[in-house]
């Protein structure tokens, strides 16, 4: 089995670029004409270009409007080790372009800063000589005899586009499995630790799905293909008698403990979106559940397909607007398993504080699945989050159910002892803040599990009682949501003082104030770029069938952009006259009827703004969705009948879609590239 190199050097000439593995002189050299980007493995290669970089691997290449590009890991941070395989962050990397230019093109430019920010602020993770895709559960059944790549879940191969040069380069030439280097994107921790007199190694790896990849308002619910926003496999795992720890009770030292459990999130899989407009709650939308139930059916088939059964928390609220999306969901639930029968436990205050769909019927695969309700919002209000320890009394016995995944290592052998049959796939409405908060409470139950059952606690004891554990299981957990969070929203996840310290406390409500201030700002403002980065790394987007140097600007007539720049100068101006000092023969009544004016225009500025607040939101231009176009499309007719500012804007063609300017920006767009 071949393993990706560890070390490359990059040779550019005039011609082409090669990479050369220093540690493995035998091996053919990877050779990339320059300019057409022909790809080649040969064996004593002539280098005859400057040394440009040492590499610690490529992470892909990609075409954009005008040139292609081979991005390189030059630099690599190590964040641990896995039974003796060493685990890299991505802290660094390095684009190399197939083309001499002179000079610079704005669109060209504006794509690599979109890819050189998703790459620089999305956590990556990779390895050389293990595989971070797949759990632990799931590597012993597979192909040792097959490279790295060829053994990744496709699902957690985040750079899996970018790689498609090099997978096709090695359809006919096996020597290029080292060039081809999986990477994750999430989050993962590696301490050692001990409780009692036991050291073990605790580790904490989440892995974000790389199909319906995006931001949170610009991705929600599911696709016609069966696959969720924000969804992620987080797994936590410990070692115990690794080679630099104690063995468990009653093993020898040559047999390290594999003690694993793995839980999932996702969003609720009904077609729905959340439409920004400027005000701080969006507009909720959701289709039929009719026309979505064959793409959550193939959701939930996959999933039960790798999992086992699925029990399904869901913690959105049951009253307001979140109403709407927990009613389709058990809706979708009850379509899909057979003869659903229903538990309703009602509260002191509230009619449910839980609510349970299970089928009477094991028919068919969807009979797999089990909805738990859980009334979140009420039950741990004001402050009492211990109060989510209910949902686990609830969920005790299908957790002993379960089981975890727990395997002996004897040399090349791995014995399974013991592996886990089904998972907990918790959803909110963001899947972060109270996603994250249930699931650090399962995997705290779940470990305590674990070393209980190997005899390293006592059936009485729990890691929770060990202060120093706890310290850094907390911290472990918060990192993951803020990381998980930062991915989704932008911010540090909500919540998090809780899982830090175990307690709720008013500065944590207050930094939580602060998130979700920030979330708006960068929700409505900043979002639209991220949500393009995503596309275009993941090959949602492909620029070179939509080469123009303006699908990246604004589209908007320039009277509609400028609405806020001189609202901002009003309101500058009212302030300077306000704290401005004056002179005794300054006229009071000029300045007095400025600013009257000064006021009436920034009000009207204000008013625009928010009636047309669609306008104003920083949307997808590579991948717009079709709610915002309909929406931009139905905002620019009624700016068009605007008496102020509409007769100055009527030249502006009306309901032109986005597919239409996409055509006439690929007519630009030849005309450029020639």
């Amino acid at each position: 089995m071949s393993f990706p190199f560890r070390d490359l050097n990059v040779h550019a000439s005039p011609t082409q670029y090669t990479f050369v593995s220093p540690s493995s002189p035998n091996s053919p050299a990877l050779v990339i004409d320059r300019p057409s980007g022909d790809m080649r493995l040969v064996t004593n290669p002539i280098l005859s270009g400057k040394r440009v970089t040492s590499s610690a691997g490529i992470l892909g290449m990609i075409q954009l409007a005008l040139d292609k590009y081979i991005i390189i890991i030059t630099r690599s941070m190590l964040v641990g080790r896995i039974q003796g395989h060493s685990i890299y962050k991505v802290q660094a990397t390095e684009f190399l372009p197939l083309q001499e230019k002179a000079l610079h093109d704005e669109e060209e430019d504006a794509y690599l800063r979109l890819l050189q920010t998703h790459i620089r602020t999305g956590p990556m993770y990779f390895a050389y000589t293990f595989d971070l895709t797949q759990a632990f559960q799931r590597q012993p059944s597979l192909d040792k005899s097959l490279p790295l790549w060829q053994r990744a879940d496709d699902r957690f191969f985040w750079n899996r586009y970018i790689q498609s040069d090099l997978i096709n380069l090695r359809k006919t030439h096996a020597a290029a499995d080292p060039f081809i280097l999986p990477v994750i994107f999430g989050f993962v921790k590696i301490v050692q630790t001990k409780i009692k007199n036991t050291p073990f190694k605790y580790i904490l790896i989440t892995r974000k799905s790389r199909h319906r990849a995006g931001t949170r308002y610009f991705t929600r619910g599911v696709d016609e293909n069966g696959n969720v926003a924000n969804f992620n496999e987080t797994e936590q795992a410990a070692i115990i008698g690794d080679s630099d720890s104690t063995p468990a009770p009653g093993f020898e030292k040559s047999e390290p403990q594999i003690l694993s459990h793995v839980q999932t999130r996702g969003s609720v899989p009904v077609f729905w979106a959340e439409i920004n407009h400027l005000s701080y709650v969006p507009k909720l939308q959701i289709r039929g559940v009719d026309a979505a139930i064959g793409a959550a059916r193939k959701h939930f088939d996959e999933q039960i397909n790798l999992y086992g059964d699925n029990y399904l928390v869901n913690l959105v609220n049951q009253k307001g607007r979140e109403e709407r999306v927990k009613r389709a969901y058990e809706t979708m639930v009850r379509n899909l398993v057979s003869s659903a029968q229903e538990e309703v436990e009602a509260s002191e205050e509230t009619s449910e504080r839980f609510h349970e769909i299970e089928p009477t019927e094991k028919r068919r695969k969807e009979d797999r699945l089990h909805y738990i309700y859980f009334d979140f919002h009420h039950e741990c209000r004001n402050m009492r989050w211990h109060r989510a320890e209910l949902l686990l009394d609830q969920l005790k016995d299908a957790l002993e159910k379960q089981s975890y995944y727990h395997a002996a290592v004897k040399g090349d052998h791995v014995d399974i002892l013991r592996e886990q049959t089904s998972v907990v796939r918790t959803n909110c409405m963001d899947c972060l803040d109270r996603t994250n908060v249930v699931q650090s409470m399962l995997a705290r139950y779940a470990l305590t599990r674990q070393l209980q059952n190997i005899g390293v606690l006592t059936p009485q004891e729990a890691t929770k009682q060990f202060n120093h554990f706890e310290l850094m299981f907390r911290a472990a957990w918060a990192d993951n949501a803020d990381v998980v969070s930062r991915a989704y929203s932008g911010t540090g996840a909500l919540k998090t003082d809780f899982t830090r310290t175990g307690v709720r406390t008013r500065r944590g409500a207050l930094a939580d104030l602060s998130n979700s201030i920030t979330r708006y700002f960068r929700n409505n403002f900043a979002d639209g770029p991220r949500q393009d980065a995503y596309d275009l790394f993941l090959g949602n987007f492909l620029p070179a069938n939509f080469a123009s140097a303006s699908i990246l600007g604004d589209r908007r007539p320039v009277l509609v952009q400028s609405v806020p720049y001189i609202f901002l100068g009003m309101v500058m101006f009212l302030f300077m006259a306000i704290v401005a000092p004056r002179s005794e023969n300054s006229s009071q009544i000029m300045l007095r009827v400025f600013m009257v004016v000064a006021f009436g225009v920034a009000s009207w500025c204000a008013y625009f703004v928010k009636t047309h607040g669609m306008l104003y939101v920083n949307w997808p231009k590579l991948n717009t969705p079709a709610f915002a176009t309909e929406g931009i499309n139905e905002a620019m007719g009624k700016v068009r009948k605007d008496p102020v500012i509409g007769q100055w804007i009527k030249g502006h063609e009306r309901g032109v879609s986005t597919n239409s300017i996409r055509l006439i920006h690929l007519e630009e767009g030849k005309k450029r590239i020639e």
